[in-house]
């Protein structure tokens, strides 16, 4: 099974960034962090604005290896479309698979966005299973 390198997780350099992120999640973050905390989830636990490597995802399974990130108006600007990519790329040369929602699915379509995260929280567990 492949493990994520503690070193790079949640790096001094990203610290202040990460608690600033925590104190000022986004309405659509606090949303899905109610509904994913506790192990709500299939029981599966989630850690929100974790550091991996230079980057904060906006909530982590370490057990599937699986980030959400949550996607409002910012991330319909050209720059940041390229900077998501170039983050994405360097998570999934981690082994980690990135999961993107829309704001407006959180709120929308919470039950469909929930089983949408535990189901690819399975396939996840049944890739790495079979590594």
């Amino acid at each position: 099974m492949f493990v994520l390198d503690r070193r790079i997780n949640n790096l001094r350099d990203t610290l202040n960034l990460r608690r600033r992120l925590r104190k000022n999640m986004t309405p659509a973050e606090v949303a899905l962090w109610t509904m994913i905390r506790k192990r709500q989830v299939g029981n599966y636990r989630f850690q929100r604005q974790f550091g991996i490597g230079p980057y904060v995802a906006d909530f982590y399974c370490d057990e599937a290896k699986l980030v959400i990130e949550l996607d409002g108006e910012a991330h319909n600007d050209q720059a940041q479309m390229e900077h998501d990519r170039i983050r994405t790329e360097y998570m999934e040369a981690l082994g980690i698979e990135v999961l993107r929602f829309e704001n407006f699915e959180v709120f929308d379509y919470a039950q469909r966005t929930l089983d949408t995260i535990k189901q690819k929280i399975e396939e996840r567990l049944n890739i790495l299973e079979q590594h």
